[in-house]
């Protein structure tokens, strides 16, 4: 069968839907976090997790291979030789380990309650500027350099000297907070 999109199948739509979505998506893992589990955590852009997570890529332990995005997600978050060895073995780690490894933002005792902070403060920004930022972390991973300055350009020219954006500089002079339309 041909492909005809980029996302080859429902699964792994599942994954990548948080990619997708133009605000920042912000994952609370607490608990066991396995297989599809783990490449569906992947897609968000900000990960906490408990730190006695029970965490594994773990298709190989059914002779299967990640296919839910996985692959696509982990690029840039954990290094290649750590990636292949949780591959390879479906190695459980903790929490605390997915961190070192890069696929854990945060570990936190409360996941939710540091999730919900986070949430806020985003929450509190210019939501132009999070959707540009956004927009551009998933250029900065797809892209190569020169694509990435001209986003990088574009993204900016689209946000400079709009009315939130002159709010955001406003209320900082003015050590206020600022209030924000959703344009």
């Amino acid at each position: 069968t041909e492909r005809t999109h980029g996302n080859a199948n429902k699964f792994q739509e599942v994954a990548m839907t948080w990619r997708k979505c133009p605000v920042p998506v912000i994952a609370a893992v607490q608990g066991v976090c396995f297989g599809g589990g783990l490449q569906i955590a992947s897609g968000a852009d900000i990960r906490v997790v408990h730190p006695q997570t029970r965490m594994a890529i773990m298709e190989m332990k059914w002779g299967l291979v990640p296919d839910m995005g996985g692959y696509a997600l982990w690029r840039g978050l954990i290094r290649d030789d750590v990636l292949r060895e949780l591959v390879y073995t479906n190695r459980e780690f903790t929490g605390e380990e997915a961190a070192a490894y890069g696929l854990a933002t945060f570990v936190e005792e409360d996941p939710l309650a540091r999730a919900q902070a986070i949430a806020e403060t985003i929450a509190s920004r210019n939501p132009e500027a999070i959707r540009a930022a956004k927009r551009l972390m998933d250029t900065m991973l797809e892209g190569d350099t020169a694509n990435i300055l001209l986003a990088e350009s574009e993204e900016q020219a689209k946000v400079i000297r709009r009315p939130n954006q002159v709010e955001a500089v406003m209320a900082g002079m003015q050590k206020r907070a600022p209030k924000f339309t959703d344009l």
